[in-house]
């Protein structure tokens, strides 16, 4: 399959969102006055091979159905982030990548949730965290670049990604906040991301993002590794990521090898009003 980089995949996703197809977005984050046009509910089967798991970006999960709305509506999400003193983080680092998985239909949902949004806002300080983690990245590995997956995420977001996971209630929450909790996204205070190679593309880390099984685990990676389900080049890019993210003061999760925390839910509470 011939690479695309993904700035040049960025600038014409965003052509088509602009001129040639109606922008989608979940009815539940704008409210709707029409109803969404039916569409049959896919449900994608992994078929235990690793190749398909590293390049399915939809798991098992029911994809739910877009609405059209106004290209104003969506622009506002931008302004909203903007006015709750996120700032964005291509201001302070343009080698940092960004590639925000819910600003496409490419992730667990199947729905563009973002809208036309490209760019990745956090908290100040988390923001200035995330450039002391490329500075260290690259010290390490010269050309690398932190690629963005997800950063500030509003709250009205979060209730879409918690209804939609197709998981048991009871362990829901390990891999998406309940939003009546909240989730650290919700502050701004979290990101998922991966590094990518001096050509823009991705390591390979096993899974793609937002997985939702045992393999994605860090907590699991020597029992995955003495099985056979992950190689040591996998569990080794994981540890590059790891490594450079805590080197800049981020915690990590047992669950998800590609998401870090600034701060505890309950520190990020204390500093930040939560992003509707």
């Amino acid at each position: 399959m011939e690479f695309i980089d993904p700035v040049q995949r960025k600038g014409f996703t965003q052509i088509l969102k602009r001129n040639l197809i109606p922008i989608t977005v979940a009815c539940t984050i704008f409210g709707c006055s029409q109803q969404p046009q039916e569409q049959q509910p896919q449900e994608q089967q992994h078929t235990g091979t690793q190749n398909e798991q590293q390049h399915t970006e939809k798991s098992n999960n029911e994809v739910r159905r877009p609405v059209e709305v106004s290209g104003s509506e969506i622009t506002s999400l931008e302004t909203s982030l903007k006015e709750s003193g996120l700032v964005n983080l291509s201001v302070l680092d343009t080698t940092i990548l960004v590639d925000l998985k819910y600003s496409t239909e490419n992730n667990f949902v199947g729905v563009d949730v973002y809208g036309t949004l490209e760019n990745c806002y956090l908290q100040p300080m988390v923001a200035n965290m995330l450039v002391a983690a490329q500075k260290e990245l690259h010290r390490r590995k010269p050309g690398f670049r932190l690629l963005l997956y997800d950063c500030a995420r509003p709250l009205s977001v979060q209730q879409i990604l918690w209804d939609t996971l197709q998981k048991p209630e009871n362990v829901k929450h390990l891999y998406v906040a309940d939003p009546k909790e909240g989730s650290i996204h919700n502050y701004g205070s979290a990101v998922d991301l991966t590094v990518a190679d001096p050509y823009g593309t991705p390591l390979d880390m096993g899974t793609g993002y937002d997985h939702f099984s045992e393999l994605a685990y860090p907590s699991k990676e020597e029992e995955l590794l003495e099985s056979g389900a992950l190689t040591r080049e996998q569990i080794e890019n994981r540890h590059l990521l790891r490594v450079v993210m805590v080197h800049a003061g981020f915690t990590t999760i047992d669950t998800e090898w590609w998401h870090f925390n600034a701060y505890s839910r309950d520190r990020a509470k204390e500093l930040f009003k939560i992003i509707e």
